[in-house]
This record gives C-alpha cells, structure tokens and sequence, in this order.
C-alpha cells in the first residue's frame, strides 16, 4: 500500500503520545473517581511488655517436685478473670497452652495477671500445689501456713 509506512508512524507516534498523557493523569483521575485502591495499613506499634500500662504483672512459677500442680489441665487452675497462663516452658521448648494443656514437674509458667488479682492468683495456685484440682473443696484456699 502506498503510504503505509507514513501511516504507521503516525500511528506509533500518536500511541506514544497518548500513553505518556495518559500515564501522568491516570492517578488524580482515580483519585478523583473515587476507583483507587486502599490505603495500606497503618503500622502497627509492638510493644516489648506494655504491662505498666495494663497495670498487670509477669508472675513466673515453676512446678516443683511433689506439688500437686503436677498433672493438673490449665482450666483446672480456675485463675481469677484478669489472670492467665501466657507460656509454658518444657525441656527447653516454650508454647502457648491450651485449656487441655496438662502441667508437668519442672514445667515454668508465665502467667500475666492485673494487679487487682495477683494476690487471689497467687493464693490459688499455692493452694492448688498443695492439694490439687480439688483444693477449695479440702478448705484450701492457699493462705500461708505456720508450720
């Protein structure tokens, strides 16, 4: 075809132009529309222990050899709301238990409770340890002893 080749770059010019147009406006259009993307998510703060500002404390506990902490399930500790075992550390291993978590000789405990019931936790695990899951039902309520 005669004049092809002018056609065509007349035509490669155009798309070239065009583009560039295109390409500087697409972004205020969106914008404008209202088509954009969402913004990414803001960032994230973490904390390394923000326990000052929960007014709450990191109590660590080692189950030691003859207590009866030994062999009890996490939800049988019945800690007071505002209390919870966080970690449990076993030969060396830490994980997050779960309800059904059973507690072993030599295990260490991380439990996070609010100072409004650290005295009560402490008392319900020092109860626990000396008579079990059953403890308030034998009058044990974990109160310190004189002998």
């Amino acid at each position: 075809m005669p004049g092809a080749d002018r056609l065509f770059d007349v035509v490669f010019v155009l798309v070239v132009i065009f583009t560039l147009l295109q390409a500087s406006t697409l972004a205020p259009v969106a914008r404008r529309l209202g088509v954009t993307a969402p913004a990414e998510a803001a960032e994230i703060r973490v904390e390394t222990a923000p326990l000052e500002r929960m007014r709450a404390d990191l109590l660590q506990l080692e189950v030691p050899p003859g207590s009866r902490l030994g062999g009890v399930h996490v939800d049988e500790l019945r800690l007071p709301v505002g209390a919870s075992v966080t970690l449990v550390l076993r030969d060396g291993v830490g994980f997050v238990p779960g309800p059904d978590t059973r507690l072993k000789v030599g295990d260490s405990l991380l439990i996070v409770a609010t100072a409004g019931v650290r005295d009560e936790t402490e008392r319900r695990l020092r109860a626990v340890s000396r008579r079990g899951r059953l403890a308030r039902w034998f009058g044990e309520y974990g109160e310190d002893r004189d002998d």
